[in-house]
């Protein structure tokens, strides 16, 4: 197995050499502020992630301000446990690498959403409220 391992990865030291001697000045620019595509790519990186960010929040606070106020909605959603808040990542990691993790997260959303239903309109909300003025107030 060692000995494998060192062929993928002599090969692909290769691969990568001949790579760099392909690319030469006379080649297309590379997008973006730097001439390093490795850095143009993490700034490229972090302007998507900040932009998604912002998109998010801005829609979560649009569907609690209708029924809470703005006051209340930027606070339950900008005071959000570090728990809360990884554990909402880990599901997306899970649902958007395979077709079982999204059937596996999707099959969890619609179980607690019968959930609610079961118990009923108003306990389920009193629950939500509950939950949402807890994140508030922290």
């Amino acid at each position: 197995m060692a000995r494998r391992s060192k062929h993928i990865t002599d090969r692909g030291a290769r691969k990568l050499r001949d790579i760099g001697d392909d690319i030469g000045s006379d080649g297309p620019e590379v997008a973006g502020p730097s001439p390093n595509a490795a850095t143009n790519l993490l700034i490229h990186d972090l302007v998507l992630r900040s932009v998604g960010r912002i998109a998010r929040q801005t829609v979560e606070k649009g569907l609690l301000q209708r029924r809470y106020g703005r006051n209340f909605a930027k606070d339950a959603v900008e005071n959000r446990s570090m728990l809360h808040a990884l554990a909402a990542y880990g599901a997306t990691k899970v649902a958007t690498r395979s077709l079982p993790g999204a059937a596996l997260v999707g099959g969890g959303l619609l179980a607690k959403t019968l959930w609610d239903r079961s118990r009923g309109r108003r306990s389920a909300r009193r629950a939500g409220d509950k939950l949402l003025n807890k994140q508030a107030e922290e």
